[in-house]
């Protein structure tokens, strides 16, 4: 997965926490995608006030929209904690 996290988001140090969360929330899921599967990833002004559930559950829509079915293996993970 890449990240697209432009000025437009915050300052870099709003930025390099909504790439952080991003990247750890994505190394969730990316055994969900078929082998060979790249998903760019552009996170919007919005990203700098989610939270960290919020920006889970709108990387899971978004790949969901995309045709990847998200199980309860995020959830579950997200549920127990285990996810931070």
């Amino acid at each position: 997965m890449g990240f697209v996290v432009s000025k437009a988001v915050g300052a870099a140090v709003t930025r390099n926490l909504v790439k952080r969360r991003l990247r750890h929330l994505a190394r969730e899921r990316t055994a969900l995608l078929r082998p060979g599967t790249m998903v760019v990833v552009r996170a919007l002004p919005g990203a700098a006030e989610a939270s960290y559930d919020e920006l889970g559950r709108e990387l899971d829509r978004s790949l969901e929209k995309c045709g990847v079915e998200v199980n309860s293996q995020a959830d579950h993970a997200a549920e127990t904690g285990s996810s931070r």
